[in-house]
């Protein structure tokens, strides 16, 4: 779904969502054309438990809680810089 669709369908909502088709631009932007509603929310930390529930069993999925009072949805996308090792 668009994100102007999801909107219409969940107003006022916390919303745990899937990015199923997304790129990123060359100022790290992230911009998803298409989304995958998992479940909606009243409250903030509800969404979020959700989240942190599914990230452990599947941390590869692209997974945002977001807001559908928002009329886009802005990612920025953080680089990690540095050295891990065995501390």
């Amino acid at each position: 779904m668009k994100w102007q669709e999801i909107r219409e369908q969940y107003p006022g909502r916390w919303l745990l969502a899937e990015a199923l088709d997304a790129y990123t631009t060359q100022d790290n932007r992230r911009i998803v054309g298409q989304w995958a509603v998992i479940d909606s929310f009243s409250s903030f930390y509800e969404a979020m438990r959700r989240y942190k529930k599914i990230h452990r069993q599947a941390p590869a999925r692209e997974l945002y809680v977001v807001h559908t009072d928002n009329p886009e949805v802005k990612i920025t996308e953080q680089r990690w810089v540095g050295i891990r090792g065995n501390a």
